[in-house]
């Protein structure tokens, strides 16, 4: 959703289901109406039943007051259930519109992940209140109409108090709504800051325990916690302050109602009943006018959420999409020119190890190889970037040094398949489990050791056999003995596939026909890695 705002948002919500939403509106108001009824209808039970002293009218009317009474309650369950539903399916169309931004393949999505979350989750939900204030709304200005119309016939100079006071009540809850909207962000703002510190430290909560750093996340998240209580106090606060002037206005509006209408009674304009409908509607009004300056502080919240939102949705794409096509066999010729980084030339089925003294150069060029990075890389002449993302990360896989693995069973990861599982060591992992490739690993790979994890992503990456194989550190928490089986079974079954290694491992880059070191974004040196041993950059990097 190019540059969307906040009324895309709501507006793109309020359309996930419009014929839901138009039919919830129209039994709420015919709900509202049928209220407004009660009073009328008593009135003339009054009138024509006990002042009038006629049975049958007083049997008739009574009919139509329960007859109202039914079609009170059906339209309400329908209504209201139908508001529901509507309300919680445009939420899930925002959420899922949330979830396609972050996962598009060209990234760019701003914020952390657990701010990402709480987008998703409490922004959207917030923002699918709109059809509440649709259908809300619209069912009290039909009160307020019906009302109107009932005392405008029953008195005209009772009937333009209401219809004069009515904007003047909405005009001052629209002004005193205004501050919300600030209060309702900085709330979401600083809850979502708290969610992305709790993701964080749950995530990280091996390391941090294995440095010892409890105390440190344990205060990181209370002072964010407290943040978002001041902030959840303070919106509070200023919604209570709103709410109580709604109502003091709203009750003084309908005091004014209730004496209009007692002093036409008392100098005969209207009859008893008239006088008892006029009290009941005053009465009543109550209601719609009360939920509409509630509306006004729903409305504020989510059009908050839905800035958060928008921001979410606008924010541009790290990299441009392209969409062109690759060979369904590529050759695997690779040709890497980045403005900042090295320049790097692979020849077709060549093992490459790339040795980077400095961590920015491995970043710059592993973003550039994974098309997370707008950069020109061009595979058997092609540049990539004018080649359809997910076509060019089949061809060029980049399997990172932290390999995030999903939940389910081990074949579910990496498949059956014994070659990939015996390059990467993975068998050993596999012999261990209690149901061997059928075993659970559970969310991220937790139920797995650091070594287990990595050589489990390993395999996933050989299995893909892509044409150009990318691995950064990939035997970085496994032992030495198993980092050579890793570095002889990568060589054996990537044999005449182009691989390049981003690695310091001297037991990878010893199995790779040239080693290339960078520097400060240059190819310093190139060489085996027995050539290299003599460069004391080299040596520093490696044997160090």
């Amino acid at each position: 959703m190019d540059r969307a705002t906040a009324g895309d948002v709501l507006r793109r919500a309020a359309s996930a289901r419009p014929r839901d939403l138009v039919v919830a509106a129209v039994l709420v108001s015919v709900h509202q109406l049928a209220e407004a009824a009660v009073p009328v209808a008593v009135g003339w039970v009054i009138d024509l039943g006990v002042v009038g002293r006629d049975s049958g009218a007083l049997l008739r009317w009574l009919g139509v007051v329960t007859a109202v009474f039914a079609v009170l309650t059906t339209s309400a369950y329908f209504g209201y259930y139908l508001a529901a539903r509507t309300e919680r399916l445009a939420a899930h169309r925002v959420r899922m519109d949330v979830v396609s931004r972050v996962l598009h393949p060209a990234g760019g999505a701003p914020g952390r992940p657990g701010e990402l979350v709480s987008t998703a989750g409490a922004d959207a939900d917030r923002a699918g209140e709109v059809c509440t204030v649709v259908v809300g709304g619209v069912a009290a200005l039909t009160a307020l109409a019906g009302g109107a119309v009932v005392l405008l016939d029953a008195s005209v100079v009772l009937g333009l108090v209401v219809l004069g006071g009515v904007p003047l009540v909405l005009l001052a809850s629209r002004l005193l709504a205004r501050p919300l909207v600030g209060r309702a962000e900085a709330e979401q703002e600083s809850l979502a800051a708290a969610t992305a510190v709790a993701t964080d430290v749950v995530t990280g909560l091996r390391v941090i325990k294995g440095i010892g750093g409890e105390d440190a996340a344990d205060a990181s998240y209370r002072a964010a916690s407290r943040a978002a209580l001041r902030a959840r106090l303070a919106a509070a606060k200023w919604a209570g302050g709103y709410l109580g002037a709604t109502n003091a206005i709203t009750g003084l509006f309908l005091v004014v109602v209730a004496w209009v209408a007692g002093r036409l009674a008392l100098d005969g304009t209207i009859s008893v009943g008239e006088l008892v409908a006029g009290v009941g509607l005053a009465q009543f009004l109550i209601g719609p006018l009360e939920r509409l300056t509630e509306l006004g502080a729903v409305l504020a919240g989510a059009r908050g959420a839905a800035r958060r939102t928008a921001a979410v949705l606008a924010a541009p794409p790290a990299v441009t999409a392209g969409t062109g096509v690759l060979p369904a066999r590529p050759a695997g010729t690779l040709r890497v020119r980045l403005p900042d980084g090295p320049a790097l030339e692979v020849a077709a089925g060549e093992h490459v190890g790339v040795v980077t003294l400095q961590a920015a150069d491995a970043a710059r060029l592993l973003d550039a190889l994974a098309r997370d990075a707008d950069a020109p890389v061009e595979l058997d002449g092609t540049d990539l970037r004018g080649v359809a993302l997910d076509e060019a990360r089949r061809a060029v896989l980049v399997a990172r040094h932290e390999a995030t693995l999903f939940e389910g069973t081990v074949a579910d990861t990496t498949g059956r398949d014994p070659a990939p599982l015996a390059a990467a060591a993975a068998d050993e992992v596999v012999d261990t489990l209690p149901a061997g490739l059928d075993s659970d690993v559970g969310e991220r790979g937790r139920t797995l050791s650091g070594g287990q994890r990595q050589r489990l992503g390993l395999a996933r990456a050989l299995a893909e056999d892509p044409a150009v194989l990318v691995l950064h550190d990939p035997t970085t928490a496994v032992d030495a003995a198993t980092e050579h089986r890793i570095a002889d079974g990568v060589a054996t079954l990537r044999a005449g596939r182009t691989t390049v290694v981003v690695a310091s491992s001297p037991a990878l880059l010893a199995r790779c026909d040239r080693v290339l070191v960078v520097d400060g974004g240059a190819v310093v040196a190139s060489g085996s890695h027995a050539e290299l041993i003599a460069d004391p950059r080299y040596r520093q990097a490696v044997l160090a």
